[in-house]
């Protein structure tokens, strides 16, 4: 795919357009294919553009980028293990049994963990029971 920039010789308006291709491009304005979007025009033509270079510096830049993406996604992975391995899930239920164990001065449980909203996290926070929203990444790569 390749992006230009036209302009209309009648109404003057520059516009984006996607081609497949250059030659793409060519047969369209042969066949007089290319209109304008604003008066109909079939006067539409390429105008000068600046070509999209990467230097090193932006490839290396966004190499960066994703190399600390990457790392934060491995510790945050390394957080979700110690959680799946150390607490138990309660899926929905979350700030139902957060709350079970907060006022059942009985009930020893080792510590939870599941879905809530934001608004749930903040009641339970108004009730002094200390929860806390984590980043979770889904095991599958995107």
């Amino acid at each position: 795919m390749i992006k230009y920039k036209l302009e209309c010789s009648d109404c003057e308006i520059a516009f984006d357009s996607w081609f497949a291709s250059s030659e793409e491009f060519e047969k369209l304005k042969k066949k007089k294919l290319l209109v304008c979007h604003i008066c109909n025009s079939i006067k539409v033509d390429k105008t000068l553009m600046a070509p999209r270079v990467m230097n090193n510096k932006e490839v290396l830049k966004n190499r960066l980028k994703l190399n600390k993406y990457e790392n934060i996604k491995k510790i945050i992975k390394s957080y979700q293990k110690f959680i799946k391995d150390n607490f138990k899930y309660v899926g929905e239920n979350f700030a139902y049994e957060a709350r079970s164990i907060h006022y059942d001065q009985k009930k020893k449980s080792k510590g939870i963990y599941g879905s809530a909203s934001k608004k749930d996290i903040l009641e339970l926070k108004e009730e002094g029971i200390d929860a806390q929203i984590l980043p979770w990444v889904k095991d599958k790569d995107n």
